[in-house]
């Protein structure tokens, strides 16, 4: 009944985490709404779900842009009804802060962080009409574990889970959940070329973390996890 009636949006679903996710949820029965910057690399997804017989809907949208997200959402919302918002768009430089220009600075923290709050913003209202959803956003273990080379990166996603948490908190009594994932090295495209060359066999894959969201998302009941961290078998890289 959940599946015939929930439809789920994925930011940054054109690769890594979110196109995982993408064809994890889609594959599972829900409706399935992608979002990212890169329309033809939306339009991929449905391309290796095609011998599946299912596919997901897509939408170009920059989430660092309020007005683009708010426009976005308000085209799902009026025709459909949805359960859950899966916040993954994000961008990282592997710089120490010194090195980080002004514009590397406020991409990572548009996108991470403001891009997250703008689609919560947006579809907030949605949830509170309908007395309830899921807020699932994808962090990162540096919310939680200093790593250098991160700055920028660690602040967007401190910043998100700060939000959140405060947020959780204000939106209880409207049966909605906020669930924060806090993963480790995950062989994606964030990594160089040559990190992930050199240490993709102790990563997690992007396979892994989709099934864990599936899982959550199903979780049953009057409860919620509120927070998870995922990390490798052999720990941090």
């Amino acid at each position: 009944m959940i599946k015939a009636k929930t439809g789920i949006i994925i930011t940054g679903a054109s690769s890594g985490i979110g196109k995982a996710a993408a064809k994890e949820f889609a594959r599972t029965g829900f409706k399935i709404f992608t979002i990212a910057r890169r329309i033809n690399e939306l339009n991929r997804i449905n391309d290796e779900l095609e011998k599946e017989k299912i596919s997901v809907e897509t939408f170009p949208c920059n989430v660092a842009s309020a007005t683009n997200v708010e426009q976005v959402i308000k085209k799902i919302v009026a025709e459909n009804r949805i359960g859950c918002l899966i916040n993954n768009a994000g961008i990282t430089s592997f710089k120490p802060a010194l090195d980080n220009s002004v514009k590397d600075i406020t991409d990572i923290i548009s996108t991470n962080l403001l891009g997250s709050i703008y689609n919560i913003k947006y579809l907030l209202p949605h949830f509170i009409k309908n007395e309830g959803g899921t807020i699932i956003n994808i962090i990162s273990t540096a919310a939680r574990k200093l790593f250098t080379e991160s700055s920028a990166y660690t602040a967007s996603k401190m910043g998100l889970l700060g939000y959140t948490d405060v947020l959780r908190e204000e939106v209880r009594k409207h049966n909605i959940r906020v669930i924060n994932v806090l993963p480790g090295a995950t062989d994606t495209s964030m990594w160089s070329v040559e990190d992930r060359k050199e240490h993709s066999h102790r990563m997690m894959t992007a396979d892994d973390v989709a099934r864990t969201l599936v899982w959550l998302f199903l979780q049953q009941g009057n409860l919620v996890t509120e927070e998870i961290t995922i990390r490798p078998i052999a720990g941090d890289i």
